[in-house]
């Protein structure tokens, strides 16, 4: 027996119009019935096409300002009856419905309602429910009917027609895929903002979704299949930029772009250019500059082994000058807010560089959730958005931090945010020049970072390692002296750290004891 379901009868009914006219045109010179509701039967009359309101089939008019139109059973019934069952076909029969073949819904614009920040009666208004209502009756039925939830699919279902005759079992089933998830994500928008509005930070039910945005190559390594999707927002990023150049994002591209243009951003343009190179989601080099290409250039110096094959990023647009810099070693990826034509011209030439052009910078002080799997659940917690300003310091040894070694303190710290846990960062002039990251031990991280320093003194041929009258910032109290002096030891000058630890006293004494000026923060920045 053949899986292909001939389309008598098609139920239109969407907010988003496009492609609907020709579609409509497309299913109607196949000789389909059109039924439609409001606005979309307005346009497909104004288009010169005969359509049947559902208002005839339910026998009911539209009511409740549209809120009742399509929750009847003449049209539930059209959608769940299954045309194989005999006691079915006789209750439709006996009731007057009439099969539905092919439903073809989008809803209402729930999310782009919320993301244009629209008020809170607003947004109830925009939440759908005979949509949702009729996608979930089709893709149950999808034995019977087909169902078309996205724009993107209309050309598709006109070529099943053109080649079938109707529609096959395998594409109503991907059909009743694509419908049960834009349901579940549509619930998901609804349900967050629902738990925004109301201030509830722990609802007894999170869901998270996304769109599908492409196949990866593989994950983070080759034997993992992996893809991409993006939830909708509207933050600039990986997720949102725009790619002017190179081959397909990977896996560790994207995570590692997200890091970068994430750490650059809490830098803010009006302060000067800044740039930031990652490699495997820690940076490797952070600066500040008078100009963008001096900011990239003392960025790589910090470790310009590391730099090679990196991800770099930059909070203002992307010039000729630093394009060129950036085009002297292998870099996989950089990201701007924005591109100049010189710097797109010269990467256009490196055919494995990706280049994004964001069209703004992330907002480090925008509130947003982060989440991780693990074994049985999901973790969920605010975004850390905590930030600093001079006058929250709390200066905790005889001397206080100069005004020059306050603002790479402050600097230092920054970077800190973004380099996992235990992280120590040593920085001088508005740049890193040492960065320990992802160790068990303080300790451990505050040597390596000296090390870092000391590759970076040889490898410039400095006189001294750079450490020499840097400061140093750590994510997390010491917990003993031995970590503080192992900075004093590389040639820190001052200090920065949370405080908090029950050996406070004695670390403070061993800062006094060097003459280091050191700093609390009353705040941590863990990363995992």
């Amino acid at each position: 027996m053949s899986d292909i379901v001939p389309v008598h009868r098609a139920l239109l009914s969407v907010s988003d119009k496009t492609g609907l006219v020709d579609l409509a045109r497309a299913l109607a010179a196949k000789g389909i019935e059109l039924i439609s509701t409001g606005g979309t039967a307005r346009a497909l009359r104004d288009a010169g096409l005969a359509v049947r309101d559902v208002a005839d089939l339910t026998g009911f008019p539209e009511m409740l300002d549209g809120r009742v139109k399509t929750l009847h059973p003449a049209v539930h019934g059209g959608l769940l009856g299954l045309r194989d069952d005999e006691s079915h076909q006789a209750a439709m029969e006996a009731h007057g419905i009439a099969p539905i073949d092919l439903l073809v819904v989008n809803l209402y614009p729930f999310e782009a309602t919320v993301a244009a920040g629209a008020g809170y009666a607003e947004c109830v208004e925009n939440i759908d429910i005979g949509g949702p209502a009729m996608l979930r009756a089709a893709a149950k039925n999808h034995a019977h009917v087909a169902v078309v939830t996205d724009v993107a699919d209309y050309p598709g279902l006109l070529a099943e027609l053109d080649s079938h005759g109707g529609t096959t079992r395998a594409f109503r089933q991907r059909l009743a895929l694509a419908a049960f998830g834009r349901t579940a994500a549509y619930d998901a928008a609804v349900s967050t903002w629902l738990a925004t509005a109301t201030g509830e930070t722990a609802p007894r039910r999170r869901v998270f979704a996304g769109e599908h945005a492409g196949i990866l190559r593989y994950g983070e390594n080759p034997h993992q299949r992996a893809a991409f999707y993006r939830d909708g927002s509207t933050r600039p990023g990986v997720a949102t930029a725009r790619q002017l150049g190179g081959k397909a994002l990977s896996y560790n591209n994207i995570n590692d772009t997200d890091a970068a243009f994430e750490l650059v951003a809490e830098f803010p343009p009006a302060d000067g250019p800044a740039c930031a190179i990652i490699k495997h989601a820690n940076p490797c080099g952070v600066a500040r500059g008078k100009t963008l290409a001096e900011a990239y250039r003392a960025a790589f110096d910090c470790d310009r082994t590391s730099a090679f094959g990196g991800i770099v990023a930059v909070n203002v647009a992307l010039d000729g000058e630093t394009a060129a810099a950036i085009a002297e070693i292998f870099t996989e990826v950089v990201i701007a807010p924005a591109v100049t034509p010189e710097a797109a011209e010269i990467f256009a030439t490196k055919k494995n560089l990706r280049l994004l052009e964001a069209g703004g910078l992330p907002d480090p002080s925008a509130p947003g959730l982060t989440f991780r799997q693990v074994a049985g659940g999901f973790l969920v917690q605010d975004r850390d958005t905590g930030r600093l300003a001079p006058d929250t310091l709390k200066v905790v040894t005889k001397r206080a931090p100069t005004d020059t070694e306050l603002r790479d303190l402050l600097f230092a710290w920054s970077v800190a945010k973004h380099v996992r846990s235990n992280a120590i960062v040593y920085a001088r002039d508005g740049a890193t020049v040492g960065i320990g990251a992802g160790q068990m031990s303080r300790v451990d991280s505050t040597r390596i970072a000296a090390r870092k320093a000391g590759d970076m003194s040889a490898t410039l041929g400095l006189a001294e390692p750079p450490t020499r009258g840097a400061v140093v910032a750590s994510d997390a109290f010491f917990p003993f002296a031995d970590g503080l002096l192992a900075a004093v030891e590389a040639g820190a000058t001052a200090a920065i750290q949370p405080g908090g630890s029950v050996r406070d006293e004695e670390v403070i004494a061993a800062a006094d004891e060097a003459g280091l000026a050191m700093v609390f923060t009353g705040m941590r920045h863990f990363r995992h």
